[in-house]
Order: C-alpha cells, then sequence, then structure tokens
C-alpha cells in the first residue's frame, strides 16, 4: 500500500511556507531620498515610526488603493470573492512583477474559473501612485499597518508634492 499525506497535512505545510514566505520578505528601510523609503534593493518600502506614525507615501498608498483597488481586492487589502487579498500577493511577488501586473492586467482561467486584472498602465491616479499602493500593501502583509486609515501621519513633503505635480500633468 503506497503511503499518502493527508490534505489537512498538506494544506498546513503550503500555508507555513506561505507564512514563513512573507515573514522573510524584505521590508526593512535601507535609506530614504526625501520623497519615500526605499530596501537595500532600491525598492519602496514603508517607514512607520515607533509611535504609529505612518510616512506620506504609504498613507498616500491608503488612500490610493481605497480610491481605485478596493473595489474588486476588497477593503484593507484583505480580498474578497471576486479577487485576492493583495496584501498577501505582494509579500510573495516581485516588486516589479506587481507592476507589470497593474500595468498591462493580466488574465488566468482554470478549473475554479476565470479572472481578469484590468491594465492600469494610462491611469494617472494608479500609475502616478503605484510605489504608495505597493508600500501600503507591504506594510499590510508584513502585520506592520492595522486595517483602517491610519490615525498618524507624516506631512507631505515638498519634494513628493513636486513628484506628483510633475506625473499628474
Amino acid at each position: 500500500m503506497k503511503p499518502t499525506v493527508p490534505l489537512l497535512a498538506v494544506t498546513m505545510m503550503l500555508a507555513g511556507a506561505s507564512l514563513a514566505a512573507a515573514q522573510s520578505a524584505d521590508t526593512a528601510m535601507d535609506y530614504d531620498d526625501g520623497i519615500r523609503a526605499y530596501t537595500a534593493d532600491d525598492v519602496p518600502t514603508f517607514n512607520i515610526a515607533e509611535d504609529g506614525t505612518v510616512d506620506w507615501p504609504t498613507f498616500s498608498g491608503f488612500r490610493r488603493y481605497h480610491a481605485e483597488c478596493h473595489v474588486c481586492h476588497g477593503p484593507d487589502g484583505e480580498g474578497s470573492t471576486y479577487a485576492p487579498a493583495l496584501k498577501n500577493s505582494v509579500m510573495r511577488m516581485d516588486y516589479y512583477d506587481f507592476l507589470e501586473v497593474v500595468a498591462s492586467g493580466r488574465a488566468r482561467t482554470g478549473a475554479s474559473g476565470n479572472s481578469v486584472m484590468p491594465a492600469f498602465g494610462t491611469n494617472q491616479n494608479v500609475m502616478c501612485y503605484i510605489e504608495d499602493i505597493w508600500t501600503y500593501l507591504r506594510a499590510r502583509g508584513a502585520g506592520e499597518l492595522d486595517r483602517g486609515r491610519p490615525a498618524q501621519r507624516a506631512d507631505k513633503p515638498e519634494a513628493y508634492g513636486e513628484m506628483e505635480a510633475q506625473c499628474m500633468g
């Protein structure tokens, strides 16, 4: 008789692997360029002070996510019956893959059904703030930011306002 691993055990192993991947994802701030924080790999990241004050780009990401993304992906990146929990997806995916999916969209078909992520590459309300959306979702996925509107936020840096004006035209 061939031994089999119970389905529950396999599910638990996969869940543990997903949690380990999320916990090992690099979110540590290495430097700040006066607009946003970055990891040592030059990937945007969040900066939340010990008192809970959220950096401006992450706060902006909260606002932009809820203006453009939560209709499908649910409030606070928690997912819905329609689309996956982005707070989990961004912990497993590369920043550049995230940019590609958001800009170009993606269609998947399979036994569990069809899913379509529309392309947002021409939507300035998304693309001008894509790094902010990323940092907000990463803060949520890393467990560093609770659900709901952040209670405290840093002021908008002047350089951020200039970058925003240039992007939005």
